[in-house]
């Protein structure tokens, strides 16, 4: 199973029933990405913004990056031309984090037709392939979402399911942040108890192609396929790309925390660890 597509196929994909959305996202600058499309991307693509369409406003709960309002990201799905029969194929700058939070966004509301391009836009740069700064024009159509409410956690959720141990928690960041030997972003540092570490790089090779499927499944082979696997990071963005490599290689109950940590440490109550977690 692959949710990647190569720069070949998608060659042989485009104007075939295929909108082509542009993902490329800057955190220390979020007018980087919106900028770098409008002075080039790959023909007829169009461009969704992490902070301004892949995530809601931010409030006292819910992390830095919460989901929008669904309804409201299936219209503009619809007036970017995509229902469930469009295939969609998902670009950031190489293989970054933003493709995949779209891509899993679009899973969540039952789309099943998405594609992540293996290489980004880098790739498709390198290889020598046409860019242009002309924006398209869309044609809408009708996105009709099919929520899967079991495709994300929130907080008092995800404690539960800790409690209970029916579930097993992944932190996706650094393996520093984890640690809490550092914390760039929050005020913070440290893990939600009993996350063991995987950062979402891992899932890349040296060079930052995907890793191939068999090399995934022996990056993750200690998981245990029968048992939910519940995926974090920061902000819900970097757990992403975990996601989309647990889903290739066969697990099939697996589960974003939107909020992530910075949605668990906005509760006072919360404790949060330092260190190494020693399960078993």
């Amino acid at each position: 199973m692959t949710y990647l597509i190569s720069t070949d196929r998608l060659k042989r994909r485009m104007n075939n029933n295929t909108v082509i959305v542009d993902t490329r996202f800057e955190l220390a600058d979020p007018d980087a990405g919106r900028q770098a499309y409008l002075e080039n991307h790959i023909p007829d693509a169009v461009y969704l913004d992490l902070n301004h369409d892949l995530s809601g406003k931010p409030l006292k709960h819910g992390g830095t990056h919460p989901l929008p309002d669904l309804d409201q990201f299936a219209q503009k799905l619809g007036n970017i031309g995509i229902d469930h029969d469009t295939t969609v194929v998902i670009y950031d700058q190489d293989n970054h984090m933003f493709a995949p939070r779209l891509w899993w966004m679009l899973h969540t509301l039952g789309h099943r037709k998405a594609y992540v391009l293996d290489g980004g836009y880098a790739r498709w740069v390198a290889e020598g392939n046409e860019v242009t700064l002309a924006v398209p024009s869309l044609t809408k159509k009708q996105f009709v979402p099919q929520v899967d409410e079991t495709a994300f956690v929130d907080m008092k959720q995800l404690k539960e399911k800790l409690k209970e141990d029916d579930a097993l928690l992944i932190d996706s960041r650094s393996k520093e942040r984890y640690l809490g030997q550092t914390e760039p972003m929050y005020r913070k540092a440290g893990h939600i108890p009993g996350a063991v570490h995987y950062f979402w790089q891992d899932v890349l090779t040296e060079k930052g192609r995907w890793k191939s499927n068999p090399d995934l499944a022996q990056h993750f082979a200690a998981l245990p396929k029968e048992k939910e696997i519940i995926v974090s990071c920061g902000s819900g963005v970097s757990a992403t790309p975990n996601i989309l490599a647990l889903k290739m290689i066969g697990y099939q109950n697996v589960t974003l925390y939107p909020g992530s940590f910075s949605d668990w440490i906005s509760y006072e109550e919360n404790e949060v660890r330092t260190g190494e977690e020693h399960h078993g």
